[in-house]
């Protein structure tokens, strides 16, 4: 990711310093890091009709990231604890806080006793219109609307998408199977939401776990565009409901196709007739169903 500096350390008795390399090969200063581990492990006692049995059962972690910058609180969220620059430049792009992963001057991971911080200094000029529109957010579990201050704030204009592609039912099974495959963490503990980016030729091209589903779609965001991968030439998996905000957050993307294995909400709906998303929900292993501009859905191979 050029033109940003990452580190990663404790805010106190930090280790000694680290040699990683970013994208590009080039070194990037760094501390060791005892962030918490994505998944932790509980004893338990299962229940099988009339009989019992004590178990060590896979957890996932839930932990407190607080998104800062140019030392301004912004958020506090709870999200799983890993894939977290991924998180920091997808919330802060889909926030609309930055409009390209090189208007973050620097990111630090921080472990905190209570917490994580994501503790981002913005480049000049994004500094200037972040604290001109400034407000603060803080929710549960991946809430993308606690806290807004105002109506008109909570429901943002949605940007329209370009055309995009086209994809086959078959693509869109494929893409499915191939989502449901790559959940690692889901499927050591069957207890979060996963994002995931198709792209019909390659196949899966990212997949991003979490708690929270709007923080995994917000990772999944952060992965894309460190890579430089165009919204417009995939499609959006996702495990959860489709909710306004996932839509908006898929739009930001570039997005135009969005296929979830839950229903959608009505405003979900509206929101995506409004930005040109195709909107496929309720996709099993028989079938789906399209709720808005079904013309990107093709019988024949597109």
């Amino acid at each position: 990711m050029a033109g940003v500096a990452l580190a990663y350390g404790q805010e106190c008795g930090a280790m000694a310093p680290a040699s990683i390399l970013d994208e590009e090969g080039h070194s990037l200063s760094s501390r060791a890091c005892a962030l918490p581990a994505a998944v932790g492990s509980a004893p338990c006692i299962a229940q099988r009709g009339d009989s019992a049995e004590c178990r060590i059962r896979s957890v996932p972690e839930e932990t407190p990231v607080a998104l800062t910058y140019n030392g301004a609180s912004y958020a506090v969220m709870m999200a799983t604890p890993s894939d977290l620059v991924d998180y920091a430049i997808g919330f802060s792009l889909a926030e609309g806080v930055i409009g390209h992963p090189a208007d973050i001057a620097s990111l630090d991971v921080l472990s905190h006793d209570a917490g994580v911080e994501l503790r981002m200094w913005l480049a000049p000029a994004q500094a200037a219109t972040f604290f001109e529109r400034r407000r603060r957010l803080t929710g549960p579990t991946g809430c993308g609307l606690c806290g807004i201050e105002s109506l008109t704030a909570a429901l943002p204009e949605v940007r329209p998408v370009s055309e995009g592609i086209a994809v086959t039912h078959q693509t869109i099974m494929t893409a499915l199977s191939a989502l449901v495959s790559a959940q690692t963490l889901n499927g050591a503990t069957r207890a979060v939401h996963a994002a995931g980016f198709f792209v019909p030729g390659t196949g899966l091209v990212s997949v991003r776990e979490d708690v929270g589903r709007h923080n995994a779609l917000d990772k999944l965001i952060g992965d894309l565009a460190r890579h430089d991968v165009a919204g417009a030439t995939g499609v959006v998996m996702l495990t959860s409901r489709v909710s306004v905000d996932m839509v908006h957050k898929a739009s930001v993307l570039g997005a135009s196709i969005i296929v979830a294995i839950s229903a959608p909400t009505a405003l979900a709906i509206r929101t995506a007739e409004r930005a040109g998303v195709t909107l496929v929900a309720v996709a099993r292993d028989d079938g789906f169903e399209v709720f808005a501009h079904p013309h990107r859905i093709c019988a024949e191979r597109a």
